[in-house]
């Protein structure tokens, strides 16, 4: 038989007797699986994935809940979930296999893989994370220990990934990684966890020719997250999602030793997040250019835009961010209380903070590069009428700290002096049809651009006053103010400072 010399005696004859000559399906149960959650059933699901390797095909869950440990898939196998059937993970870690990182369900080197059904996996994660993090205190981040927890789903050096209509519940670290894959398809994906920190929805490595739709995360750390830590990402469409993050929403990095080309997000309805709804970040190197994002509507999000070019490999050369439109989007930033914030495991709590403002920032001599803002509407809470001791002055625009090497986040600069967009160290900023207002009170301006070259300004509306000047211009360089205005339409709405100068309103 053509198969003779791929595999063993007994797993051709387990092959014959179990496989359907009239279709390509292959049912766990007839391999020995037992749907009880409490038999492990990693060895049948295996002897499953193995006979079906041989034709290609399905291996099904039928109704019933099945615990297992590492399940290795192979090139042409499809794990496929029927409604009512749930994959469990072990909580004994001496039961996950390890590739980079412990998985539920891994693949390495193989093509033509995927994931589909209505069922659920369960990484049932609560119990591996505690006993990994231990206790920490409130307020101080622990050693994640990311490396000794499972995600649930790790594909590595794959082509040809499919992975849909499945719910992903709990997961014991990130939920799915997929790293250096190339043709991968994730839809109609649901996701639901809260079991430790570091519970990122979805990790895009180093991938290339990515579709991600119709995906609904909710998840306690970064929602959708594409990383660069070998290869590039390129070629990605990300649309028509729904996602929730206790971190950023939507976040490229902070990974990014290479970067991201030809991004396209479109769709989304970001809520309920506690820091960024849109992050962009390089900080290790790479390169960001070309990316298109639109149609995007936040409600109840800590900070709406976080736009970063930062120098953490401070041995290696800095990165560039060149190319970036953000349009067609909508942003409540609400003054709400902190513990309205709780969506963490039990074990930890967060330092919320809450009115982050938007911002653009490179490095001196290193600026950010052609970002458009276009068809943005963004309405910010208030911190009030009074500056507090802990926060930055307008005064004290040179004292706010550059932070090249920190670890990027929106609210690492602190309480900045302005509350809509504060942009330094940028080339080429483009804000198209940008509306801003407060819906409470806020003391400081509205927008502070500061160190940036060649800016245009066309239909830009400051629609709240607070006690600062609403736009301030220090050491500008070219720009142009096309039929745009301050709150109450009344002149002197921008107060230039420094070097500013060839900035021209009409």
């Amino acid at each position: 038989m053509w198969f003779q010399n791929k595999c063993s005696p007994a797993l051709i004859l387990t092959f014959l007797l179990h496989s359907s000559l009239l279709g390509r399906d292959f049912d766990i149960v007839s391999f020995g699986a037992v749907g009880d959650g409490q038999t492990l059933n990693t060895a049948a699901i295996q002897k499953a994935v193995d006979a079906t390797a041989v034709a290609g095909g399905r291996v099904v869950f039928p109704p019933g809940r099945y615990l297992s440990g590492t399940i290795r898939l192979k090139s042409g196998v499809t794990l496929h979930l029927e409604k009512g059937a749930s994959l469990l993970g072990s909580s004994d870690l001496a039961h996950y296999q390890r590739l980079n990182f412990l998985a539920l369900v891994m693949a390495d080197q193989q093509k033509d893989i995927g994931i589909s059904g209505e069922g659920v996996i369960d990484g049932q994660g609560k119990v591996i994370a505690e006993a990994v993090i231990g206790p920490i205190k409130p307020g101080s981040f622990p050693d994640a220990g990311e490396a000794k927890r499972p995600v649930i789903v790790n594909f590595r050096n794959c082509r040809g990934v499919t992975v849909r209509d499945v719910t992903l519940r709990e997961s014991a670290c990130w939920v799915q990684l997929y790293r250096d894959c190339a043709q991968v398809r994730l839809e109609n994906i649901k996701v639901r966890t809260m079991a430790a920190v570091t519970n990122d929805g979805l990790d895009i490595d180093g991938c290339s020719n990515v579709v991600v739709r119709g995906c609904d995360i909710d998840s306690e750390d970064d929602a959708i997250c594409l990383k660069s830590s070998r290869k590039r990402c390129e070629n990605i469409l990300i649309e028509n999602c729904r996602i929730r993050s206790s971190c950023n929403a939507l976040k490229f990095g902070t990974a990014s030793t290479v970067g991201y080309k030809n991004v396209t997000v479109r769709n989304l309805e970001i809520y309920d997040t506690y820091l960024s709804g849109i992050a962009l970040q390089i900080v290790d190197g790479g390169v960001m250019e070309n990316i298109h994002i639109s149609n995007v509507k936040m409600t109840t999000t800590n900070n709406p835009i976080f736009i970063r070019l930062g120098h953490r490999n401070k041995d290696g050369p800095v990165g560039a961010i060149r190319g970036v439109t953000i349009s067609d989007l909508t942003a409540e930033i609400p003054n709400r209380k902190k513990s309205e914030m709780n969506k963490f495991p039990s074990y930890w709590r967060h330092l919320c903070t809450t009115l982050i403002t938007g911002s653009i920032t490179g490095l001196p001599g290193n600026p950010v590069r052609g970002v458009t803002l276009r068809n943005i509407s963004i309405a910010y809470g208030g911190i009030g009428d009074a500056p507090k001791p802990d926060h930055l002055l307008l005064q004290d625009l040179g004292k706010i700290p550059q932070h090249a090497q920190n670890y990027p986040e929106s609210k690492m600069f602190g309480v900045l002096p302005a509350w809509g967009l504060y942009g330094r160290h940028v080339e080429g900023l483009v804000m198209e049809n940008v509306s801003l207002k407060v819906t409470g009170t806020d003391y400081r301006a509205a927008v502070i651009l500061d160190d940036v070259r060649n800016l245009k300004l066309d239909r830009f509306q400051i629609l709240s006053a607070g006690k600062e000047p609403p736009m301030v211009m220090n050491d500008v360089v070219g720009g142009t103010v096309l039929d745009s205005r301050g709150p109450g339409g009344a002149a002197g709405w921008i107060e230039k400072r420094g070097t500013t100068k060839d900035v021209v309103s009409r």
